[in-house]
């Protein structure tokens, strides 16, 4: 079980631990970066745009010198890139973890794709994702590390369409976003039970940052600028808002507390605000036969099939 005096402004030490975290330029990605190179980790900061990942990361050196980091270019919608930042990554000496957490909170209006052909959010928020982990396990297990991937408390708010995964009809921006972070969460529970089931050293998690806005997020130069209308705003919902970089407290955990373990749900202790906490994942997340079913769609979708696991097959209904 997890320990209750767990106190995320300050860490356990992390030196000589390697993590990579997917869209460190802004926002719970940032501040993750931020909280882990301040506990001594070699951190690995990825993002699409090299200028905005640059800034962030001297964001990052003008609070912590001493930081330990790289920077890498990934575009969790593009499979090329994913691929060639895992080949960039796998090469090296063990991962002890990696933090799924670049995503698109705002999607278009209207439906679009990638180049790859793929619905724009689901491709980056989770099949990119799925990709991508798929490709540094056996860094992961070599240092027997685990995996978190970004859910969401929205994953109740629209049903999930397991027939039609990338929405060709009926699509809609917040159908979208949910139907991703359904998808996202449910392959990380999956990935928890087909790695346990090969017995593979490496732990899968799911964890949300709760309703972090970046109207209560402090003004970081090059990361964080809140306008006065998004102040304004931030500050009606105090109540039930938190910051990104309290946002960051319940990924952070999943990533790094010793007595955290594979298929666990980690958030804000007051679902929305609060201290990292267990917390009761939606029932899509963890149904068995979603899990499998998006699992076979993440791996036809993306040609991505998970070393370790090649010819186990679980069953899809």
């Amino acid at each position: 079980m997890a320990r209750d005096d767990w106190d995320p402004e300050h860490l356990p030490d992390l030196s000589g631990r390697r993590y990579l975290v997917t869209g460190s330029n802004a926002g719970v990605g940032f501040f993750s970066c931020l909280q882990l190179a301040g506990a001594g980790a070699h951190v690995i900061m990825t993002a699409r745009n090299p200028s905005r990942l640059s800034r962030a990361r001297a964001a990052v050196l003008a609070q912590v010198p001493d930081a330990d980091l790289e920077t890498l270019a990934l575009d969790t919608s593009n499979l090329g890139s994913v691929r060639a930042a895992a080949a960039t990554v796998r090469g090296r000496v063990g991962l002890h973890g990696v933090l799924f957490n670049a995503g698109i909170v705002h999607p278009p209006k209207t439906r679009e794709l990638t180049r790859d052909g793929h619905e724009l959010v689901i491709a980056t928020n989770a099949l990119g994702h799925y990709a991508l982990a798929g490709a540094l396990l056996p860094a992961l297990a070599a240092a027997r590390g685990r995996m978190v991937w970004l859910g969401s408390v929205s994953t109740t708010l629209f049903p999930y369409d397991p027939v039609d995964p990338e929405l060709v009809h009926g699509y809609t921006a917040w159908r979208a976003y949910v139907q991703s972070k359904v998808a996202t969460s449910a392959l990380g529970y999956e990935a928890d039970r087909r790695l346990r089931a090969a017995s593979v050293p490496v732990a899968s998690l799911v964890a949300h940052p709760g309703y972090s806005l970046g109207g209560r997020t402090r003004r970081i130069a090059g990361v964080s600028a809140p306008s006065r209308r998004k102040r304004f705003v931030g500050g009606l919902q105090a109540i039930v808002a938190q910051s990104k970089e309290r946002g960051a407290w319940a990924p952070v955990r999943a990533l790094v507390d010793p007595d955290a373990e594979g298929g666990q749900f980690w958030g804000p202790s007051h679902t929305y605000t609060g201290m990292p906490a267990l917390a009761t994942p939606s029932r899509v997340t963890t149904d068995p036969d979603v899990g499998a079913r998006m699992w076979h769609y993440a791996e036809h979708a993306t040609r991505t099939e998970w070393p370790y696991l090649k010819g186990r097959r679980l069953r899809v209904r």
